[in-house]
């Protein structure tokens, strides 16, 4: 029988020059709320996501992009010059459907440009839980799940996540990664409950104070986003 292919998870960007992750299949996972609103805006219709790192940038794609919506935020908020912010519920296929989205964010999409030689990227948050998992275990390649983290501080929610993925592919992949076991056991005493397990993290308290709590509602509810979203030549789209 062959190996089982290995799996780790990196809780912050800071953390990510100490994993090889060249010919991996790496998650980048921004549950607060970029990988949520990702799976959202491909699910509902859109063409594709350019993930940008800054608010520059996205402001000058977006003028010579046709048919196009700049979005972002910084801290929570939406950033000044975008036109609409990074919440999920923003992104109806009545809105997006056909559009292109270009889209910066304080963590999730600065992570993305950091990983260099990955075989395939991928996006996940628990919309599109099932999706990720699903993905994982038919390529059965050496996993790294990648936590955007809070500003390069760890955060319960994104770690959370990646419990939640290895804990449904441990019997098929090999985990010899404390991190991931930490992972395994937060989403054990979650038991599912992912919402509510969450109002204890200090990310949930900085967007509740920004009155967000439907967002992280939305972004914490699993498979209401069946889709995988890839990145291919610098934008995010649906893998079929």
């Amino acid at each position: 029988m062959p190996d089982k292919p290995n799996l780790e998870v990196c809780l912050s960007p800071a953390l990510l020059h100490l994993f090889d992750t060249k010919d991996t299949v790496t998650v980048i996972i921004d549950v607060f709320r970029a990988t949520s609103t990702i799976a959202a805006a491909l699910d509902n219709g859109a063409r594709r996501i350019v993930p940008v790192a800054s608010v520059e940038e996205c402001i000058a794609i977006g003028k010579v992009t046709p048919n196009s919506i700049t979005a972002g935020e910084r801290d929570g908020k939406v950033a000044p010059g975008l036109e609409y912010g990074n919440s999920p519920s923003e992104y109806p296929r009545t809105f997006i459907e056909g559009k292109d989205l270009i889209l910066t964010t304080t963590n999730g999409t600065r992570l993305l440009h950091m990983v260099k030689d990955a075989h395939t990227i991928v996006t996940g948050s628990f919309p599109n839980l099932s999706a990720i998992v699903e993905f994982l275990r038919k390529e059965q390649r050496r996993v790294l799940l990648a936590c955007a983290s809070w500003k390069d501080r760890f955060n319960l929610e994104d770690a959370l996540f990646a419990g939640a993925v290895a804990a449904q592919l441990k019997d098929e992949f090999t985990i010899n990664c404390d991190s991931a076991m930490a992972c395994i056991s937060l989403n054990a005493d979650s038991r599912g409950d992912y919402f509510e397990y969450l109002k204890r993290g200090a990310h949930y308290k900085r967007l509740s104070g920004f009155g967000l709590e439907s967002d992280m509602v939305y972004c914490t509810t699993a498979d209401v986003h069946p889709v995988v979203p890839m990145l291919k030549g610098g934008d995010l789209v649906v893998h079929r």
